[in-house]
């Protein structure tokens, strides 16, 4: 009797837990399916409006108190050379500190809170970051509102990322092939150079520009350290005041005429058609190198 008790007992705990899987599934097929179509609404809303707007004066002029005349021009060749500066000033920063960390630094205390603290700033609000560029850069180096400004701001923001995604892919690279290059008699740093980094380089560079494709799109921070809204030539040197599309679609979003509304659907186009573009390229960065290591 016990032995059939507990074949009914396992029976039931069976059912029990294919019926909470099937629960957990469809809780979790909702969960995917409900945001992708609201995402899906917004995307089809938004070039509803925007398409008819996109053509190539819209791209090459500059903006206007007119919204039929005015363009990005300004604020995608802005975006182009904030973006481009930032990358110049935190992939090498971040890379090299993620090296350090991982090859060199010692495992103490220090060590630890560091780690802890670049964990922390990962998730800080980038409102914090403007905040903090504003009164570094802007005011107490006096740099102004300018492009180096702003590119600096925006590195900070994703310096602690960088760390973070170049740190998880050295990890992958296995200690096997460490130790064979030590063993024919490689020193550190060309075990880090010729080993360690070309094989940890998908996952680094997958990293570096999903945090890009994060920055381009950033608002808080720019508008925070005060780039402009309205301007109406390209930037010329580091220290040239800016904008950026994040900028410009803001502005016009905050105007009450529905041109400028249709102006800002057509910018949310041509920023996320950005943005997919990067997040293309990194996905095709990664299955490119990943065959050549294999």
């Amino acid at each position: 009797m016990e032995e059939k008790n507990d074949g009914k007992n396992r029976l039931v705990d069976f059912s029990m837990n294919n019926g909470s899987e099937k629960a957990f599934k469809a809780i979790g097929i909702v969960s995917l399916i409900l945001p992708l179509s609201f995402l899906f609404i917004l995307i089809i809303d938004t070039a509803a409006d925007g398409i008819p707007r996109l053509n190539w004066n819209f791209l090459t002029s500059f903006p206007s108190r007119f919204p039929e005349k005015a363009g990005i021009l300004s604020a995608l060749v802005g975006s182009i050379y904030l973006i481009g500066l930032t990358a110049f000033i935190a992939i090498p920063l971040g890379i090299g500190a993620a090296i350090y960390l991982e090859e060199y630094a010692r495992n103490n205390w220090f060590t630890s809170l560091i780690e802890i603290n670049i964990s922390n700033l990962a998730g800080v609000p980038s409102i914090i970051y403007g905040l903090l560029g504003l009164g570094l850069f802007v005011r107490f180096m006096g740099l102004g509102r300018s492009l180096i400004a702003g590119a600096l701001t925006l590195s900070l923001l994703l310096l602690p990322m960088i760390i973070m995604a170049a740190r998880e892919s050295l990890k992958m690279v296995p200690l096997e092939l460490r130790e064979a290059a030590y063993a024919l008699g490689a020193d550190k740093w060309m075990v880090i150079r010729k080993v360690v980094l070309p094989l940890g380089l998908p996952g680094i560079l997958t990293g570096i520009i999903l945090s890009m494709a994060r920055a381009i799109g950033e608002t808080a921070p720019l508008i925070t350290i005060g780039a402009l809204t309205y301007v109406a030539f390209l930037p010329k040197s580091l220290t040239s005041p800016f904008t950026a599309l994040p900028i410009q679609i803001f502005n016009w979003i905050s105007r009450p005429q529905k041109g400028f509304h249709v102006n800002a659907a057509a910018g949310i186009l041509v920023l996320l058609t950005v943005m997919l573009l990067m997040n293309a390229l990194a996905i095709w960065l990664r299955m490119r190198l990943q065959k050549r290591n294999i």
